[in-house]
């Protein structure tokens, strides 16, 4: 399974609803990237995604973008493919 790490805070919902979502597809481990603490991280993730907003999930080198991506990606079938290793 491809490495899932999720920029997150650590009171967002939507982060929370993103692990749920990835834990039922089963992703034992979400490496999670806590820019409320750090925010020299804020500031990684507004580079490497162009987003100021959490969660921001990457699975592998794909940057899937937030919730609503991660959802949309898992209802139209590219959810699992995507966290298989190649």
């Amino acid at each position: 399974m491809n490495k899932v790490i999720m920029y997150s805070t650590q009171v967002c919902p939507y982060c929370q609803m993103a692990e749920r979502l990835l834990k039922s597809r089963g992703v034992e481990h979400v490496e999670k990237v806590l820019i409320d603490k750090d925010p020299t991280r804020r500031a990684e993730m507004m580079t490497r995604t162009g987003r100021r907003t959490v969660p921001q999930v990457f699975i592998g080198e794909t940057h899937v973008g937030g919730y609503d991506d991660l959802s949309a990606l898992d209802r139209a079938g590219g959810l699992a493919p995507l966290l298989e290793v190649a």
